[in-house]
């Protein structure tokens, strides 16, 4: 990867995470982000480790990035950035990112368990105002989320989720919930059925992002072939 990354102007979903082990419900949220909110890439960023999590039982970084990796394909890639750039908390990724890629317009994806959690998180108020951010309906937190400290404070910044399309042109702090059909699988539940690190199997998901010309078309996707930037696969 370049020193300072590269400029070609395109919006990109951020969904962090230890994925331990990535599974289809990670596979689940950045299809439906791609194509809700009209993204031209997701990247699953791959954590070093989280500084809210027990470490005991975490996979190492080169097993999880594996699973991270049979998931990603087409514009969902994977990486392990974060442990490129040296960074331990979310706010500094987000803020080392907009300095390496300043023509991307970057939306932070993040579950509904996370919006709960949110104000435990290292500066977090600054999080919100380094870009947008789109909540994703996970089964159980959703009303809690709605109703948590975050939301309560962040109320004013709340677009609608038929305005989601133009999320990620909006200047932050702005968010959106975004209600959906919900998976349920987690890490934590493979790990306690498979005794261990997983291999990952499961069945395939419906596509849910438009592959035709004319269904890519209406949904207001460019037609332009999209650059990939290859350096974000290791």
């Amino acid at each position: 990867m370049p020193a300072w990354g590269h400029r070609h102007r395109i919006r990109v979903g951020l969904l962090g995470g230890s994925f331990n082990p990535a599974h289809a419900g990670h596979l689940h949220i950045a299809r439906l982000a791609l194509q809700r909110l009209r993204l031209d890439q997701v990247w699953l960023l791959v954590s070093p480790g989280n500084p809210l999590k027990d470490a005991a039982g975490l996979a190492t970084l080169a097993d999880r990035m594996g699973s991270a990796r049979r998931i990603a394909g087409g514009r969902i890639l994977a990486t392990v950035i974060e442990a490129r750039l040296h960074t331990r908390y979310t706010f500094d990724t987000l803020q080392a990112l907009r300095r390496r890629f300043p023509r991307v317009r970057f939306v932070w994806l993040m579950g509904a368990d996370n919006l709960v959690q949110l104000p435990r998180w290292q500066r977090w108020q600054g999080i919100t105002r380094c870009m947008p951010f789109a909540v994703m309906p996970r089964p159980s937190y959703n009303q809690r989320a709605l109703a948590s400290l975050a939301a309560h404070r962040l109320r004013p910044a709340l677009h609608p989720a038929r305005a989601a399309p133009a999320l990620a042109s909006s200047a932050a702090p702005a968010w959106t919930f975004l209600p959906a059909r919900q998976n349920a699988l987690s890490a934590t539940a493979l790990r306690a059925n498979r005794g261990g690190f997983p291999l990952l199997q499961w069945p395939p998901l419906p596509q849910t992002v438009p592959h035709s010309p004319e269904r890519r078309q209406s949904a207001g996707f460019s037609l332009k072939k999209l650059p990939i930037i290859e350096g974000l696969r290791t």
